[in-house]
């Protein structure tokens, strides 16, 4: 499945780059190569379909990047061999006691 969303994405983005560079970049586009109105595809018709192929293709692509994203489980797997929180504390080794208390703070005598 990660496969096909990959090679999905990698013909989406060549497609997109094709239909960016067929567009003109001051807004004429296709437009202008077309000056009979007779033909197949008219000026407005060819820029509207220009349009309209980049908004889906950029869809398409933000839609199968987010499909191959990893996904987030929401439960927290744990692992059987890692000793559990309470096993860790109850083997903890307890610090060791003072031997002495420290004697008070006594001036010396002369």
């Amino acid at each position: 499945m990660q496969a096909l969303l990959t090679i999905a994405i990698i013909i989406v983005c060549v497609l997109l780059i094709l239909v960016v560079l067929v567009q003109n970049s001051k807004g004429g586009g296709i437009s202008s190569n077309f000056s009979a109105a007779n033909q197949i595809m008219g000026a407005r018709r060819g820029t509207d379909f220009i349009e309209k192929a980049t908004w889906t293709l950029a869809i398409l692509l933000l839609v199968f990047s987010l499909l191959s994203s990893p996904k987030q489980s929401s439960t927290i797997e744990t692992n059987d061999d890692a000793p559990s929180t309470q096993e860790m504390a109850a083997s903890a080794v307890p610090a060791p006691a003072p031997s002495q208390a420290p004697a008070p703070n006594q001036m010396p005598t002369k």
